[in-house]
């Protein structure tokens, strides 16, 4: 029988902020189809954690504290993980924060800090496997963008951006990087329930029960169900699929 195109033993993936919520459903979800996930995160009792869940769940993980938006950081992530596992082959950008101030009062400062999380880390984390996937051959590049990667925000000027952004990006990764067999695509999370949108709901009045009204799957997401997305877009299964945006948000996005 012929192996799974989906199958991803042998593989060795990264996963930045993969320590909790989106992150952490995508990396068990790697880690279950067989790649060796090295997850990186500033808190590092939290990714020691998350680390350590999947290799109770019959997983091979390590856990590396990283600032995504410093360049030596990610070097030595990188360095890390090939110095764990013997090279490198997938990337999720993931890490990302969110401060929610309308555009006439957001300080500039709080402005940066989100670009930079969100959008400048994904330069850096690429610049710096781009090596290790050259030296392997090929390898897979995810990141993470949003909804809001479609949808303008009252409410968060800055992450909309920082997530549109992102878009644009992975399309230029997709255009540069083909011929080095690297495939660079978004996944574009809904309303998924997590710390950072249970803040959302704690802030935003009546959020909740907008998402469920307007959510054709009728409830909100959840972390695993980002794990096939992960799977597909880091296996050979994806191998003719580059520069895409894939929205999962329980038909939120096509919701009139």
């Amino acid at each position: 029988m012929a192996p799974s195109p989906f199958d991803l033993s042998g593989k060795v993936a990264v996963v930045t902020g993969g320590n909790g919520g989106i992150g952490l459903g995508m990396a068990r979800g790697l880690a279950a189809a067989g790649a060796a996930v090295a997850i990186a995160g500033r808190n590092a009792a939290k990714s020691q954690a998350a680390a350590a869940a999947l290799v109770s769940e019959g997983g091979r993980a390590i856990a590396l504290t990283a600032d995504v938006t410093s360049r030596a950081d990610t070097a030595q992530m990188v360095k890390d993980t090939v110095a764990a596992f013997g090279r490198l082959d997938i990337l999720v950008n993931n890490a990302g924060i969110n401060i929610r101030t309308p555009p006439q009062s957001v300080p500039v400062e709080d402005w940066q800090k989100v670009i930079d999380t969100n959008l400048t880390s994904a330069l850096l984390c690429a610049q710096a496997v781009y090596p290790a996937m050259q030296s392997a051959g090929g390898g897979k590049i995810i990141n993470i963008g949003s909804m809001l990667s479609i949808f303008g925000a009252s409410f968060a000027p800055a992450y909309a951006a920082s997530k549109g952004g992102i878009v644009q990006f992975t399309r230029s990764l997709a255009c540069a990087w083909a011929p080095d067999n690297i495939q660079a695509n978004a996944v574009l999370p809904g309303w998924i329930d997590t710390e950072l949108t249970q803040a959302a709901r704690r802030q935003v009045d009546g959020l909740h029960g907008r998402v469920l009204a307007r959510t054709p799957a009728g409830r909100w997401g959840v972390p695993g169900d980002l794990s096939g997305v992960a799977v597909f877009l880091a296996s050979n299964a994806s191998d003719f699929v580059t520069g895409t945006a894939i929205p999962v948000d329980g038909g939120y996005s096509v919701s009139g």
